[in-house]
């Protein structure tokens, strides 16, 4: 029996210096096999698109908020914005989103291809298509509209077509403005030749 418990302390004694080495010699071996990264892999991609933001210097998914003189909150954002180095005055952009929230809850939101934004007019020339809804219930196409960044005002001198709450609608041109009277409210209005065809709600 004696033989026997020195034999098993003996066998436990081995194995508490071979398994720590066994291990050690597995892991140094993962080591030795493992592939080795090379830093300068990514070295040529990163230096092809330095170059190019130092050739075309441009801004990804920017966004610019900021507050009328007339209280209204005006957001636009964009999936990425060039400024102009021939005019130094602005910044062109691709598929914006412009969103004006005026005082009295009104909410409306331009969405379009492209932008240019002029720093000396303090405007923004939305184009390429240009989808308008606000939160009275139009839903209206142009192909540029002109956005103001000092005050309340969004207008298209070209053609409008859309649907409203009376119906569909066209007309040659179109604005979004703060009323003159002093009342503080905000409508928009619809010229050059306007068409409505009327739908009557169902009953």
């Amino acid at each position: 029996m004696t033989g026997h418990d020195n034999f098993h302390s003996t066998a436990v004694a081995w194995l508490k210096i071979v398994l720590p080495l066994l291990a050690l010699a597995i892991l140094s071996t993962l080591f030795l096999v493992s592939r080795t990264i090379d830093p300068s892999d990514a070295i040529p991609f990163a230096e092809v698109d330095i170059a190019d933001r130092i050739r075309e210097p441009r801004l990804t998914s920017p966004t610019w908020a900021g507050v009328t003189d007339d209280g209204a909150a005006l957001t636009i954002a964009a999936d990425e914005a060039r400024p102009q180095q021939a005019t130094g005055a602005g910044a062109s952009a691709a598929a914006l989103i412009v969103d004006l929230k005026t005082p009295d809850g009104a909410r409306t939101q331009l969405v379009a291809a492209r932008g240019l934004l002029d720093t000396k007019l303090n405007t923004l020339l939305v184009e390429g298509g240009v989808t308008i809804t606000t939160s009275s219930g139009y839903a209206l196409q142009t192909e540029a509209m002109t956005t103001a960044l000092d005050r309340t005002s969004l207008v298209s001198e070209t053609a409008v077509a859309g649907q409203g709450p009376a119906g569909d609608l066209t007309a040659g041109a179109m604005e979004i403005t703060q009323m003159h009277d002093g009342s503080g409210s905000y409508v928009l209005v619809l010229k050059n030749g306007v068409k409505l065809l009327y739908q009557p709600p169902e009953q």
